[in-house]
């Protein structure tokens, strides 16, 4: 096990801190932290919907007088939610861009702008509208091909038509954060490159610097957003030879990048190789949820959104398209922190008799009953300490393993509620699936076993202890006896 650590030590973690510290990387790490407040804000908005209007059904606890009551907040909810999740793509788009910008060194604010500018120029200005004719009521033949020739379609029983100079929201939530992200990333990069290699109009030193740097922005702004356009062109053009090929760029990243990625981020190796991979990190010391945060937010978080984007639509779990996103993991997975922490402070607490490890787990216990994992990993501690790296690696992939197949079964519920990280083990899971008694069954069985495999380590650590212990005496005791 030494050597392993070892050998881990030397090869794996300079190659994992220099990817951690990889400066696209970064920028898109801190674009998902920054809209936080946002995105956090647009959940809870979901949660006091998913309280006052879905619980308060006639089909859950069957009190609508309470949430007749809550309409007007019911309706500030939507209204919160329209702002911040359903705009989710548009929002990360500037903060993408005003990220990457910083990485550079160049104006930080004309970066995210760009960006944002950019994606806009590349996103379809028409959105479609469906009218379902009333019940009992019928278009006529007359009527369908007036409406035809004006440009929508109709058949007897609905009408679709389209109008331009709307930004379709579908581009703009949680299913355009691939395109945000991918597209984002290149024009800034690229706005970016061009204001270093000083591609700017200079203007005298005398203009303030506000106006200067507006102005330094310009040529390259216009070259990346002209560029935008003509890949929009091109697009078209390639779209009429082949129909098969999307026309918007958001429907390529989405046809050809996004819906295999996320297909495949379903599958119980990935959700294990991701699980494993944090947690190795973190045994060397590396906050591993952040290092791969770009992959827990990137792919994750899309498909807890698209899950929330349904259910506002049908209220119902059953059409979710993802069984496993982002709140997952904190859900069923590392329950108290990384690791699973609380199951290690409450095996600790049971079966440890060493000292050190009950002082750690009492004082450490608070702070993992609210997913704050580091007492535990730096105090007792876990990096580089050889007896526990299976525990750690070994608890959170089993407990993902049952999260997963618990989902995939139908018996729980998908998430698709963000909830705040520091919600506490159990209530986390209930709150995220929207309330779902079987989140708690889940929950309370992946403690358990938690707390089980750590017990067996915990006890192991007591012996070794005691062994130690034991030799440290009978050495003391040697030069006594010899002396005697």
């Amino acid at each position: 096990m030494e050597k392993l650590t070892k050998w881990l030590e030397e090869h794996f973690v300079p190659v994992a801190a220099k990817i951690g510290s990889q400066k696209h990387l970064v920028a898109v790490r801190d674009s998902f932290i920054a809209i936080l407040p946002v995105t956090m804000t647009g959940s809870v908005a979901v949660l006091f919907n998913a309280i006052f209007r879905d619980l308060m059904a006639e089909n859950a606890l069957n009190l609508p007088a309470v949430a007749d009551a809550m309409k007007w907040l019911i309706t500030i909810d939507g209204d919160v939610w329209w702002g911040t999740v359903a705009m989710f793509a548009l929002m990360f788009t500037f903060s993408i861009g005003y990220h990457v910008a910083r990485v550079y060194n160049v104006n930080e604010i004309a970066g995210g702008l760009i960006s944002t500018a950019a994606y806009i120029v590349i996103t379809p200005q028409t959105a479609n509208a469906t009218l379902d004719i009333a019940e009992g009521t019928t278009l006529n033949q007359s009527a369908i091909d007036a409406i035809t020739a004006s440009g929508g379609t109709a058949d007897a029983t609905s009408i679709t038509l389209g109008a331009w100079g709307n930004l379709n929201n579908h581009y703009l939530d949680a299913n355009g954060l691939f395109t945000a992200l991918i597209f984002g990333l290149i024009v800034t990069v690229a706005f970016s490159k061009m204001m270093n290699a000083n591609l700017t109009i200079k203007l005298p030193e005398s203009v303030p610097p506000a106006v200067s740097g507006a102005f330094a922005a310009i040529i390259p702004g216009a070259i990346v957003l002209f560029g935008a356009g003509l890949v929009n062109y091109v697009l078209a053009m390639i779209h009429d030879a082949n129909p098969e090929i999307p026309s918007a760029f958001a429907d390529l990243v989405t046809k050809y990048i996004q819906q295999p990625f996320l297909g495949a981020s379903q599958g119980l190796g990935w959700v294990v190789l991701i699980t494993f991979m944090i947690h190795l990190l973190w045994f060397f010391g590396l906050h591993g949820t952040n290092i791969l945060s770009a992959v827990l937010d990137g792919t994750y978080l899309p498909a807890l959104f698209e899950n929330n984007a349904v259910w506002e639509a049908t209220k119902s779990t059953a059409d979710m398209p993802y069984i496993w996103t982002r709140g997952s993991f904190d859900a069923f997975v590392w329950q108290g922190g990384a690791g699973c922490a609380i199951t290690i402070l409450i095996a600790i607490l049971i079966f440890s008799k060493r000292e050190d490890y009950r002082t750690i787990g009492k004082l450490a216990t608070p702070m993992s009953a609210f997913n704050i994992c580091e007492p535990v990993v730096f105090g007792l501690p876990i990096v580089l300490n050889p007896l526990f790296l299976i525990p750690w690696i070994l608890v959170p992939c089993v407990l993902a393993v049952t999260g997963w197949f618990a989902a995939f079964i139908g018996f729980v519920p998908p998430v698709y509620i963000q909830v705040p990280w520091i919600i506490p083990p159990i209530i986390n899971g209930f709150m995220a699936t929207g309330f779902a008694w079987q989140a708690i069954v889940i929950s309370v069985i992946n403690l358990a076993i938690g707390i089980a495999i750590w017990s067996v380590f915990i006890i192991i650590a007591n012996r070794m202890a005691a062994k130690e212990f034991a030799e440290g005496v009978d050495a003391e005791q040697v030069p006594e006896q010899a002396g005697a």
